[in-house]
């Protein structure tokens, strides 16, 4: 960490520019092909909402991937950043609330749904800023510098305690690692090549390891609760393939009591007439707006192209749902 905001002889040298209002964020690509290389870094996999963060002197936003600002949702991030030296940067990273040792999508969806900072506060739900990367710093864009060395700068320029957080990465024996991080318990882990500049979008210089199945599906319809249950009795699912939605299954485990009463007045207010699926779905269903999206765990996809045993973790904000498509690991 630098003595005050000296940042700027860290990047001394490179070439000035404006504060930015937004940079679209590098994703990574799926795959089975676990490996190991000493030009690329792993990292954990965390399982929250992915956040870019930007300080330009008092102004601080803390961004969604699709542009949504969250400041009072995670007030004590807002606090702790305005807190640091470096009084002009843009880093990547994620939130996350802990189970135990473990992060939990599940338990960070109290947070994700408060909008009022008193509440959020109030709420008894702990949360972590993880920073792995660093685009901008003092007037000057770093994504054109090696990975190894942005995540140096990063270390350097802020200071990191409770609750904003540096993340570790490993040099080499990705298959070690991802042995370990399922172990543990971990979603799985972040390959990433070390010598890569930043790019806007996907890129297979970061990979997935997962050590689960799961990914983001949007809600197109629900079924009337049936028994004792309240609310809902499954949420329709689907994703987008060369803008048609496709049908992928229902999911009926994963929400609470209150969770199900509360979202059927939110899918009330999304009802329509028609299927929004591209497919024939044989549900006596009821049909809503295709714009929301959940998180979805599950064991496998069928030869159908159905989901096999899934489970709802929660929704995401950070998503659009017209860029949900079905995510296919790559060799």
């Amino acid at each position: 960490m630098t003595d005050g905001d000296d940042t700027t002889a860290l990047v001394a040298g490179l070439p000035q520019s404006d504060h930015p209002e937004w940079m679209a964020l590098m994703l990574a690509v799926l795959t089975d092909d676990r490996f190991s290389d000493p030009d690329w870094v792993f990292e954990r996999k965390l399982d929250g909402e992915r956040l870019v963060v930007f300080r330009d002197g008092d102004r601080i936003r803390l961004m969604t991937r699709n542009r949504n600002t969250v400041n009072d949702t995670y007030p004590e991030l807002v606090a702790a950043l305005d807190a640091q030296p470096a009084q002009e940067f843009v880093a990547d990273g994620e939130v996350v609330a802990f189970d135990g040792d473990v992060t939990s999508f599940s338990r960070l969806q109290g947070r994700m749904q408060i909008t009022d900072p008193d509440k959020a506060r109030a709420s008894g739900i702990a949360v972590r800023l993880y920073l792995f990367d660093l685009l901008h710093l003092a007037g000057r864009d770093l994504t054109g510098l090696p990975l190894r060395r942005r995540k140096s700068l990063l270390r350097q320029a802020l200071r990191f305690e409770d609750p904003v957080r540096f993340t570790p990465h490993r040099n080499e024996d990705g298959e070690d690692r991802f042995e370990g991080a399922c172990a543990k318990g971990w979603e799985g882990l972040i390959a990433k090549n070390a010598k890569a500049a930043y790019s806007h979008g996907r890129s297979r210089d970061w990979l997935k390891f997962k050590c689960a199945n799961g990914q983001e599906l949007v809600i197109g319809g629900f079924t009337e609760p049936k028994g004792r249950r309240t609310g809902f009795g499954a949420l329709l699912l689907g994703y987008f393939e060369d803008g048609r939605l496709r049908y992928a299954g229902k999911v009926g485990t994963g929400f609470d009591d209150a969770f199900l009463q509360e979202f059927r007045e939110t899918l009330e207010m999304r009802r329509r007439t028609t299927p929004p699926f591209d497919d024939q779905v044989d549900e006596d269903a009821i049909w809503v707006r295709p714009d929301l999206v959940a998180e979805i765990g599950f064991t496998e996809w069928t030869k159908g192209g159905r989901l096999r045993h899934p489970r709802f973790l929660g929704l995401r904000r950070d998503k659009s749902a017209k860029d949900v498509t079905r995510e296919v690991p790559e060799a």
